[in-house]
């Protein structure tokens, strides 16, 4: 959904698939990042998203780590996105994704260039050298469709049809536990976890899970809750006594009423490729793994944000060959680091620290470990997915990764900082194409011309010299994703239009 608003806000007729009516109901991906939440900035739907999910007064969205039980004497602050506010243009949000969605589809019920076929499901996926075919029958009337188009995008989740359809592989680590999903309405529960009325989202860490959560969530702040744990192999709905493990998992009986109980696996799993000619793959369809942080709502989003503006240029004729292909070489090493050095990390690190640490057998020494293993901010802090050393991101090196550092700097292939502190509506000034910063109009109209020779939509708003002074940069290239392109000054209009070409995938990398 948020990719089809991306390409028909640029005028690209776009056909969303989807199998639901109605966004199925179960709280999931809540956590929204402050990233996330200047996409729906730029999908002009942040109004709609903050009023989605009205908190009441005094509640937050923090998170919590406890050993042992919910109601344990050992908690610490955790997930606390707050410590990065300064680095964005807006503020980070929770709601569950039913609610997130509806925000979405009414957006995209708004835009002309977008067509809405919900209640269908893609049953065939073809393509040759001038465009692919979508297979589709109504889930109501059994009645069958074809769509002819340009490209095809799954993002159909983590058992996508679309990649295996595609030919696309992937590659899967799997920690061999099944995991349990609740949803459940309980005041009792609220009224317990009045005393941390700043918190939303809470860990628990038990020595038997060895490093695996008990996770409870908030959905509504008075009544709704969800929970995930690990369960024994062969659970199902009807052998097990769910009551009791929310109720060992909190520390203390409670009255609560299970309203749904689903499963999934345990697994961490990565596409082998994000392409396949005309066919591409976002979202759960091309990585997916355990809710733990958040990563995974987010990481589509972006992998959306990213990709949209990518297609739109190829179709309007302003993106090189080198375009497309650059939607892989970028977010493929970002999700994988996002696995590997986040995901990944707090399993490791939860397992080490429950293996060499109780509090029955040293008790000063488990709450010094205790302290130093939960305290830091470094998952919050560190996790600044770039694309440095993209093969479109001129004068940078190295590799796309999630580990960075937030910086108001301006820095090829890194998200753009707001350069004041509080700064309304300068992302406003990212369109459908490139945002040009400098602090000479001269300049900036020799540029922007050398662009307009090039066919590539520039846009230079005016910026002052104290913006420069904060991005440590002569002046700052934005891509239509408000990832920096380039810092450096050109000697002239043919240099920029060289490096403006790179960045559009027109010329190869040096």
């Amino acid at each position: 959904m948020a990719l089809a608003i991306d390409l028909g806000q640029r005028g690209i007729r776009t056909c969303v698939v989807d199998r639901n009516p109605q966004p199925p109901q179960i709280p999931k991906g809540q956590n929204l990042t402050q990233r996330t939440a200047e996409h729906f900035m730029a999908w002009h739907c942040e109004a709609e998203l903050r009023a989605a999910h009205p908190l009441p007064p005094g509640a937050g969205i923090g998170g919590m780590t406890m050993y042992g039980s919910l109601l344990s004497e050992y908690h610490l602050d955790w997930f606390n996105r707050a410590s990065v506010a300064r680095y964005y243009h807006t503020a980070n949000a929770r709601l569950p994704q039913y609610k997130t969605e509806a925000v979405l589809r009414a957006r995209a019920a708004e835009i002309d260039a977008i067509t809405l076929m919900y209640g269908w499901t893609g049953e065939s996926v073809a393509q040759d050298d001038s465009g692919t075919r979508l297979g589709i029958r109504n889930l109501t009337m059994g009645e069958t469709a074809e769509i002819d188009s340009t490209y095809l995008v799954g993002a159909d989740g983590s058992r996508s049809k679309t990649r295996e359809a595609a030919g696309i592989t992937e590659t899967e680590q799997s920690h061999d536990r099944l995991m349990v999903l609740l949803v459940f309405d309980s005041d009792a529960l609220h009224r317990l976890l009045q005393r941390y009325p700043d918190k939303a989202i809470y860990k628990v860490l038990h020595p038997d899970l060895d490093g695996y959560w008990l996770f409870f969530g908030r959905v509504d702040h008075g009544k709704s809750w969800f929970f995930h744990a690990p369960v024994p192999a062969g659970t199902t709905r009807d052998n097990y006594d769910f009551a009791d493990l929310l109720h060992r998992a909190v520390g203390e009986p409670f009255d609560l009423d299970i309203t749904y109980v689903g499963f999934w696996d345990l697994r961490i799993a990565r596409a082998d490729a994000y392409r396949a000619g005309r066919i591409f793959i976002a979202g759960d369809a091309a990585h997916s793994h355990p809710p733990y942080g958040g990563y995974g709502i987010n990481t589509g989003f972006e992998d959306a944000r990213n990709l949209g503006w990518k297609l739109a240029a190829t179709l309007q004729g302003w993106g090189g060959d080198a375009l497309l292909d650059s939607y892989d070489a970028e977010r493929k090493p970002v999700f994988a680091s996002t696995a590997r050095d986040f995901i990944g990390r707090y399993i490791e690190k939860d397992r080490a620290f429950l293996r060499a640490h109780t509090p029955e057998k040293d008790g000063a020494a488990f709450e010094t470990a205790w302290r130093d293993s939960q305290s830091d901010t470094w998952d919050v802090d560190r996790f600044e997915p770039h694309y440095e050393g993209s093969p479109i991101v001129p004068d940078s090196a190295g590799s796309p990764s999630a580990i960075g550092q937030h910086d108001i700097a301006a820095r090829p292939g890194h998200h753009l900082a707001p350069p004041v502190a509080g700064l309304k509506g300068l992302t406003a000034t990212f369109g459908e194409g490139f945002t040009l910063f400098t602090p000479d109009p001269d300049t900036a109209r020799a540029l922007k011309q050398a662009a307009e020779r090039l066919g590539v939509p520039l846009a230079t708003p005016e910026a002052p010299p104290e913006w420069f002074e904060a991005w440590q940069a002569p002046l700052v290239l934005v891509r239509p994703d408000g990832f920096v392109a380039a810092t450096r000054a050109p000697e002239n209009a043919d240099a920029f239009a060289a490096m403006l070409a790179r960045a559009c995938g027109r010329t190869a990398a040096a």
